[in-house]
């Protein structure tokens, strides 16, 4: 089949089954155009949690669509593919933070949305790369914190609101690898432009990135605002580049750089329109989460997607 036809397919089930398709900013730029809703976690976190659809087929990694399963316990959620994984997700566990917990009487939990189920089941407080900084600041000062499982977004937030917290070891192996030297070399090369920088990024845990006028650190939402607010003409992306298609389309006339252009997340990229086109055909992929630990991850969901 061609693409067309398989747009024209997949068009014909979602009216035929009532379903919602949802994307991250970092899917293919094909599947993007055929979702309901591109977003960054905590947007597409709020379209499953009220979606009226019946089935909601998630384009992004493992654990948002089990986010969504959490949040719409009634509908059926499926992936594109079988699993399409996330280093950050992988990097803790629910037995690590049961661990910390045992260690730490009366310790607070916040992790970031990028984990699975079963850690969010062990958590007080879920976060967004776009809301961590005010749930961090409003927790108790007199309390220990674990912030995890991404150890560059927790040591950007710790310098932010010098907070001294414990902070889990594990990364985004794309965003990992753009670090100070990418950021600041860009910012020379480019002396017109703004530098938009997602958290998870290493280079957020430098003082000369987060000191530089031009630097800005945003969640990928918060890097399109921007870059569709501001009167520049030329930005640098420092984030995956599939971000890279909304970019361009919204604002057609300005100029956007990727910091590391072939620097791809290939669980994001498995899903095509023919892994699309077979999920909703054959209902396949289904993504559930046991009813113990739905219960329990809820709470700190529910906590994120109220701010």
């Amino acid at each position: 089949m061609t693409n067309q036809q398989l747009i024209s397919k997949i068009e014909q089930l979602k009216r035929d089954k009532n379903v919602v398709i949802l994307a991250h900013y970092y899917a293919r730029p094909e599947v993007q155009d055929i979702a309901d809703f591109i977003g960054d976690s905590l947007q597409l976190a709020r379209q499953a949690a009220t979606t009226q659809a019946d089935i909601i087929l998630f384009c992004g990694v493992h654990f948002m669509a089990e986010t969504a399963a959490i949040l719409s316990p009634t509908k059926k959620v499926l992936s594109p593919t079988p699993y399409a994984g996330c280093s950050l997700a992988e990097g803790v566990t629910a037995e690590d933070l049961r661990k910390w917990k045992s260690d730490h009487p009366g310790g607070l939990v916040v992790s970031y949305v990028n984990t699975t189920a079963e850690v969010k089941s062990e958590t007080d407080y879920c976060v967004t790369s776009s809301n961590a900084l005010e749930v961090v600041e409003r927790l108790p000062k007199d309390k220990p914190i674990l912030f995890g499982p991404d150890k560059n977004l927790g040591t950007y937030i710790a310098r932010k609101l010098h907070r001294d917290m414990d902070i889990w070891k594990a990364c985004c192996f794309v965003h990992d690898r753009i670090d100070a030297d990418s950021l600041l070399d860009m910012a020379e090369q480019y002396p017109d432009a703004d530098i938009l920088i997602h958290p998870e990024s290493l280079g957020a845990t430098s003082d000369k990135v987060l000191n530089h006028p031009r630097c800005f650190m945003y969640s990928t939402s918060g890097i399109l605002s921007h870059a569709a607010k501001s009167n520049k003409k030329r930005f640098v992306i420092a984030t995956e580049p599939g971000v890279m298609h909304l970019l361009r389309k919204n604002s057609p006339e300005k100029e956007f750089i990727p910091v590391q252009p072939s620097n791809l997340c290939y669980h994001m990229k498995e899903a095509g329109l023919f892994e699309v086109y077979e999920a909703l055909n054959k209902e396949q992929y289904v993504v559930t989460v046991p009813e113990d630990i739905r219960k329990k991850a809820e709470l700190p969901l529910n906590r994120m997607l109220k701010g």
